[in-house]
């Protein structure tokens, strides 16, 4: 697979009028935009409020890793689900109701007064996410008019989910200063009333696929990534040789084989084998997994440092984070075009090798290190993870038929919260078994050095579709 198509359509001449719909679908896309930002931004909004969280609602401190886990445990175990009934009962009417409960639950979750409201509402707000999220990437490449509009709305769509997450600490940080922790959750309400009342206006809705339900495949695809992130969750405190891991794992694999079994045999499955069928969608979806668990596992670790080793505030910590959002939202302009002339495989080469290096820089930060210190860390991951997002959806989707679109985008985002979570368990493991009461470094540089091993076998994958590309030579004649 190459770039060769997408490059031609990039260098086809422009046209001189734009599509009569044009306006409506770039307002449609706006609006399906934002309630990506806003699900993004869910899963690290209340990271740096979880001091105030606890304080208030008096969370234990392994209870509070809850506030956290619950949304990522129900929005990465339910999002193939969510993908299959987008496809089956149309996307917009699905995104809309996932939006409405993730929006429900939002308000009841500021409102909470227990430990236990809490952690329920998170939970549902992560169900609605799951459901709501896999339509987002069909709806955007639906909506657009044409093919250069479509590659602009993969592009602003990969720079807010990879841009998202830093943006989330930033807004969690002012919040929480300024006004209270309640309104990292009160926020989603007015935003998620805005797209509730408007996007059926701009966005026309996708026909509905008929067809059986495929029951088994929706119970062992969820079951099985619900046991894997539990699993995965819970291993820095039971550890990794533990019952509850070992087991969770296990059943997570035995549902996950019964799935692969299941999908074999369905005449309309959940996941369609074909999808894991091409090497470069396979390894484009484990370089995204490794990279978003190393960037979840970054943002864990910094906050730390930063709050905890420089004595900053929420606030402060949020704004430390700006040159990751910015360079990945200036990127996401340039992006399009840079795939148009390179191609997407020599971009994420080049982001993939930057992340590592970022990561590698922050595994050998000395003791005494300060913000200057890890500036130029997180602007070279902001710019790795520009240049490589995009291109690497734009890999995953590509050949997908328009049918198969919202299973392929819940695989997608499937990838990256199971990612997060394999990646921030692991690296959270080797933080705490090298951790020095009163050094946060002496621990924090092993977990980094293991999220740039992660980036490393990012890159290893990369270059294994580049290896792919290169012309073999024919054999030479043998002369007698």
């Amino acid at each position: 697979m190459s770039s060769t198509v997408l490059s031609r359509a990039h260098k086809a001449p422009l046209p001189t009028e734009l599509p009569p719909n044009a306006g409506r679908a770039a307002t449609g896309i706006f609006i399906v935009l934002i309630a990506q930002l806003m699900l993004v931004l869910d899963a690290t909004v209340v990271n740096v409020a979880l001091p105030h969280i606890s304080t208030d609602l008096s969370f234990s401190p392994a209870g509070l890793s809850w506030v956290l886990n619950g949304y990522t445990l129900a929005f990465g175990g339910l999002l193939l689900l969510g993908g299959r009934l987008g496809d089956v009962f149309g996307r917009l009417r699905v995104f809309w109701l996932g939006l409405a409960v993730f929006t429900l639950f939002s308000f009841v979750g500021g409102l909470a007064q227990s430990a236990e409201m809490l952690v329920i509402s998170r939970a549902l707000q992560g169900v609605g996410a799951a459901i709501a999220a896999p339509s987002v990437l069909a709806l955007l490449t639906t909506s657009a008019p044409d093919e250069a509009a479509r590659n602009r709305a993969l592009a602003l769509f990969t720079a807010v989910s990879s841009g998202g997450g830093a943006l989330g600490l930033i807004l969690g940080g002012v919040l929480t200063d300024l006004i209270s922790w309640r309104w990292t959750l009160f926020i989603n309400v007015p935003i998620g009333l805005f797209v509730l009342l408007t996007v059926r206006r701009f966005v026309t809705e996708t026909p509905r696929r008929p067809g059986r339900f495929d029951i088994v495949g929706a119970i062992s695809a969820t079951g099985g990534a619900v046991a894997i992130v539990w699993g995965l969750i819970g291993a820095p405190d039971h550890g990794w040789g533990s019952v509850h891991t070992i087991g969770a794992l296990a059943l997570g694999a035995v549902l996950i084989a019964v799935l692969a079994v299941t999908e074999r045999r369905v005449a309309h499955p959940l996941l369609r084998p074909s999808l894991l069928r091409s090497h470069d969608r396979v390894a484009s979806l484990a370089i995204m997994a490794m990279f978003y668990g190393g960037m979840m596992a970054m943002f864990f670790l910094m906050v730390q440092f930063l709050e905890d080793d420089l004595g900053f505030s929420p606030l402060t910590t949020g704004l430390a984070f700006l040159p990751m959002p910015l360079s990945i939202f200036t990127l996401a302009r340039i992006t399009p075009r840079l795939v148009a002339r390179f191609g997407q495989l020599p971009l994420i080469v080049v982001g993939t090798t930057g992340m590592t290096l970022g990561f590698l820089r922050l595994a050998a930060l000395g003791s005494g290190a300060g913000y200057v210190d890890v500036f130029p860390s997180l602007l070279t991951l902001g710019i790795s993870a520009g240049l490589t997002f995009m291109p690497i959806t734009s890999l995953v989707l590509r050949g997908v038929e328009p049918e198969h679109a919202g299973a392929a985008s819940g695989l997608l985002q499937t990838m990256q919260q199971l990612g997060g979570s394999v990646g921030l368990a692991v690296i959270a493991s080797v933080y705490a078994a090298n951790a020095v009461p009163g050094d946060f470094l002496h621990g924090a540089r092993s977990g980094f050095l293991a999220s740039g091993i992660l980036a490393g076998l990012a890159l290893v994958s990369a270059l294994s579709l580049v290896a792919r590309r290169m012309p073999r030579r024919a054999p030479r004649a043998v002369l007698d």
